[in-house]
């Protein structure tokens, strides 16, 4: 049910999010008013060379103080400060979402190849999994995440998100389904500069958070979007696995698929499988998924939820639907929708 979209500009112009708002809001009839967000990349260039940790405080006065001396212990906090946000008729407000803008001290961590991106994991699980009254949603260098339980709209004006810039943007409007709506459970899921919108519901989600957490992640929101954004983490990142060959392993072809393909791309998919068994993701599913240089979007094997592209100039365009596409640039002329599968991939070109 659930609404999703994301807009990459390869040239890294930036837009601001009114357009994404509008577009969001086309698909009220796939959410439920429990949940919606949306995240920016490119949102913090005064603080690009920090991270970014965007987080839900129950009570600012009683929690903060615990992350703040836990970040004390892994770097420097370089600013602080309450998100600014303007209060709705029909959002209460029961999170405060904060933002440290942190640098970690990789001469803590000398065992690690990358020290900076494993502090911030480990700060990220520490905090969401010991932490009372604290929740870190957003962890990323120069962008940002905003959700919240509402409507997009709500949401969006929440947050004030038209003036946020960004060259990357996804949208999600949340209709949960098997988890109850929160803010932490709205999209996007993010970890590092990994976002993730997701509509549909991965059934093998069991499988892949035992699998995930055997490499030292922790789930605490008991939702398979969170595992998404975390095996994305480690084969992306930890592993070290293109874009083409993440999806591949998340939405493997069907093995009689792979028995009529060409020897060369069979043995590749044997041993994509076979490795990364307990990463393959079933169910009914479209993702959308970004980081600093890239968005990519694909579906389930049998293309189970919709998923629609589009092109203009230097904009990619993916959504539920075609119309919230038109929303945010009715001129374009290149519309597609991609095989069962198959990746959607744009790229920063500039």
């Amino acid at each position: 049910m659930c609404g999703i979209i994301g807009v990459i500009d390869k040239s890294r112009s930036l837009m601001d999010g009114s357009h994404i708002k509008s577009a969001l809001s086309m698909m009220n009839e796939r959410g439920s008013g429990e949940g919606a967000g949306y995240v920016a990349y490119g949102v913090y260039p005064e603080f690009k060379d920090y991270y970014a940790l965007h987080v839900f405080f129950d009570n600012v006065h009683e929690h903060k103080k615990e992350v703040d001396a836990l970040l004390g212990q892994w770097g420097t906090i370089i600013h602080d400060e309450e998100i600014p946000t303007y209060e709705q008729p029909g959002l209460r407000k029961v999170h405060t979402p904060w933002r440290y803008f942190f640098s970690p001290d990789t001469s803590l961590m000398t065992r690690s190849s990358t020290p900076a991106e494993d502090i911030v994991t480990s700060l990220v699980m520490r905090v969401n999994t010991q932490v009372t009254g604290a929740l870190i949603f957003s962890s990323g260098k120069n962008l940002g995440v905003f959700k919240a339980a509402g409507w997009p709209e709500e949401v969006a004006d929440f947050y004030r998100i038209e003036d946020y810039s960004g060259y990357i943007w996804m949208g999600h409007n949340r209709y949960p389904t098997n988890t109850p709506g929160w803010w932490g459970g709205a999209h996007p899921f993010n970890l590092l500069n990994w976002s993730v919108v997701h509509n549909g519901e991965i059934t093998s989600y069991g499988t892949n958070r035992r699998y995930i957490e055997s490499f030292g992640y922790q789930c605490s929101m008991f939702t398979d979007t969170e595992v998404v954004a975390y095996v994305v983490d480690l084969l992306s990142r930890r592993h070290g696995l293109s874009q083409e060959l993440t999806v591949r392993a998340l939405a493997p072809p069907f093995w009689d698929e792979i028995d009529r393909e060409e020897p060369k791309q069979q043995e590749l998919d044997r041993a994509i499988r076979l490795t990364y068994g307990p990463a393959m993701m079933n169910g009914p599913f479209a993702i959308v998924v970004a980081n600093q240089d890239s968005m990519v979007a694909f579906t389930d094997r049998s293309k189970l939820r919709p998923l629609v592209g589009a092109e203009n100039g230097s904009k990619l365009y993916v959504s539920s639907e075609e119309a919230a596409i038109r929303a945010m640039d009715p001129n374009i002329d290149d519309v597609f929708t991609p095989r069962a599968g198959d990746p959607i991939i744009g790229r920063i070109v500039a």
